[in-house]
């Protein structure tokens, strides 16, 4: 995912209702993300599927690293004899 500067995407949501064709083409083509601001808030976030995907799959990573930290300091590891065995 690349960098992007917030600003410039920030749509109200009332643009986004008379241009939703446009605002999706983009999303699609150039895998930004669009920040949707009712009222001039900023209140949610529009992205392409696959920005959601990589960003589903980083999270889920992490979480996988993370109990495998988390595993390994409450001695719940097993060693590269016993994993051989069961596989």
């Amino acid at each position: 995912m690349k960098n992007i500067r917030i600003s410039n995407y920030i749509i109200p949501v009332d643009e986004l209702k008379s241009n939703m064709a446009l605002y999706l083409r983009l999303i699609q083509e150039k895998r930004n993300s669009l920040i949707l601001a009712p009222n001039g808030k900023p209140a949610g976030v529009l992205l392409s599927p696959s920005e959601f995907d990589e960003l589903r799959q980083t999270k889920l990573f992490v979480e996988s690293v993370a109990r495998g930290f988390s595993d390994f300091e409450k001695g719940n590891v097993i060693t590269t004899g016993q994993l051989k065995t069961i596989i």
